[in-house]
């Protein structure tokens, strides 16, 4: 009875290691294949992971999946008085500026805004400069500049309204806009 245990165990954990390893090399194919497809530049973050998703086991690498997630981010958060976008967004910003570079007939607005703190002028002002160290940052990381525009709507389009420091943070951002 306890060899039968012993030989059913054995025989798991083999089962185990044995799947293990046919993940592995799957996703060593996947990782090629997304590998290829940005060396040849034909196809950017987003459609590589639709062309790759059709494949036959319809499974998407680590590096598509982090990228449409990044794809579905539009909105930047800034810190208080402060124009120059926050360090946790560097990643994501690339892969916006790989879609675009990938993408050339695909536009953005980019809209810069500030919380209700301030002059009416002077939060147009911090807007704009918001929503351009974004285009500066997506330029330089492949976008074209004939792909993007900037507007600043200042305090004048709050995400959230009120003057609690939670309402601050909301309105203090700078949203890609699809056109």
């Amino acid at each position: 009875m306890m060899q039968n245990k012993n030989i059913i165990k054995a025989s798991l954990l083999g089962l185990m290691l044995l799947s293990l390893a046919a993940c592995k090399s799957s996703s060593d194919a996947e990782g090629e294949l997304a590998n290829s497809s940005d060396m040849e530049g034909s196809q950017g973050a987003s459609s590589a992971a639709q062309a790759s998703g059709a494949g036959s086991s319809g499974r998407l690498s680590q590096e598509q999946i982090q990228a449409e997630n990044a794809l579905r981010q539009t909105v930047f958060y800034f810190d208080f008085d402060i124009a120059e976008f926050r360090t946790a967004d560097r990643e994501t910003l690339i892969y916006h500026a790989r879609d675009l570079s990938a993408n050339p007939s695909k536009h953005l607005r980019l809209e810069g805004h500030a919380d209700e703190r301030g002059t009416r002028e002077y939060n147009l002002a911090l807007g704009e400069r918001r929503a351009n160290s974004i285009l500066n940052f997506l330029i330089v990381n492949g976008a074209s500049r004939s792909q993007i525009e900037v507007v600043s709507y200042g305090e004048e389009r709050p995400a959230m309204r009120g003057q609690s420091e939670n309402a601050y943070n909301r309105n203090r951002r700078v949203e890609l806009v699809a056109r």
